[in-house]
C-alpha cells in the first residue's frame, strides 16, 4: 500500500481533455493513475510530460466498457493504494449520425463507453471512498446534454445521464464525506472537433473562440479540492457562455 500518496484516477487520460486534466492534477499533488483504451504512445507522452513537471503516476490501459477488464484493472488500482481520493470519469466516445440512419452499434458503443465505463469505475472506486469517508467524483458531460445538438442523439444520452447518474449518487453519498460533481464543456480544441466548421460555430459562442483543455482542467481541480468542500450534486458548464 502507497499510503502517503494521495491518488487520482483520470479515465480516457491520455489525451485531450483527460490529459489537460491528469496534468492539472498532478500539479496539485495527486498521484495520477492515466487510464486509457488504445493509444500507447499519447499515454507515454502525457506521463512523460508529467514526470518532466516533477509530478507522478502511472498509466493503466484498459477499456472501460468491458466489465471484466475494468474489474481487474481497479481491482489491482485499489490493492495497491488506500488513498484514492479522486476519481475523473472522462472516458467517452462520439459516433455522430442522425437518429432515423444511427445503426444499432453507434448507439451501444457510445452509450457503453461512457454509461457502461462510469458504472464498471465508479462503483468499485467508491466502495473504497466510503470507509475512508472522504473523496471527490467529477465526471465529464457536455453542452450536448443541456442543448440540442443535431446529429448527436447517442452522445447527448449519455452525457446526460452522466448528470443524472451523478446527481443521484451525490445524494447517497454526501453525508459521507464524499462529493460527486460534472463538469460540461461547450465546444474544446481536442480532436474530437477537428471537423467541425469552427468558423460557423464560434458565431454560436459569446466568446466567439473554442475553449482549451486547461479551462476545463482547472474547474476539475477546483472541484476536487477542498476549496469545493460545499459543492456536490452540481453541473458546471464551461462553454464560452452559450446559454
Amino acid at each position: 500500500m502507497h499510503d502517503n500518496k494521495k491518488i487520482a484516477i483520470v479515465t480516457g487520460g491520455s489525451k485531450g481533455i483527460g490529459r489537460a486534466i491528469a496534468l492539472e492534477l498532478a500539479d496539485a499533488g495527486y498521484y495520477i493513475v492515466i487510464n486509457y483504451k488504445s493509444d500507447d504512445k499519447a499515454a507515454a507522452d502525457t506521463l512523460k510530460t508529467m514526470k518532466n513537471k516533477g509530478s507522478d503516476g502511472e498509466v493503466v490501459k484498459f477499456d472501460v466498457s468491458d466489465s471484466e477488464e475494468a474489474e481487474k484493472a481497479i481491482n489491482d488500482i485499489t490493492s495497491r493504494f488506500s488513498n484514492i481520493e479522486v476519481l475523473v470519469n472522462n472516458a467517452g466516445i462520439a459516433a455522430d449520425g442522425l437518429f432515423v440512419f444511427m445503426p444499432e452499434n453507434d448507439w451501444d458503443k457510445v452509450i457503453n463507453t461512457t454509461l457502461k465505463g462510469f458504472y464498471n469505475v465508479t462503483k468499485p472506486v467508491l466502495m473504497k471512498m466510503v470507509p475512508n469517508k472522504r473523496g471527490a467524483i467529477v465526471s465529464i458531460s457536455s453542452v450536448a446534454a443541456l442543448v440540442s445538438n443535431r446529429g448527436q442523439a447517442n452522445y447527448s444520452a449519455a452525457k446526460a445521464g452522466l448528470i443524472g447518474a451523478s446527481r443521484a449518487i451525490s445524494s447517497e453519498v454526501a453525508r459521507l464525506g464524499i462529493r460527486v460533481n460534472v463538469v460540461a464543456p461547450g465546444l474544446i480544441e481536442t480532436e474530437m472537433i477537428k471537423d467541425v466548421p469552427l468558423n460557423n460555430i464560434k458565431q454560436m459562442i459569446p466568446m466567439a473562440r473554442v475553449g482549451r483543455p486547461e479551462e476545463v482542467a482547472k474547474v476539475v481541480r477546483f472541484l476536487c479540492s477542498e476549496d469545493a468542500s460545499y459543492i456536490s450534486g452540481q453541473v458546471i458548464s464551461v462553454n464560452g457562455g452559450m446559454f
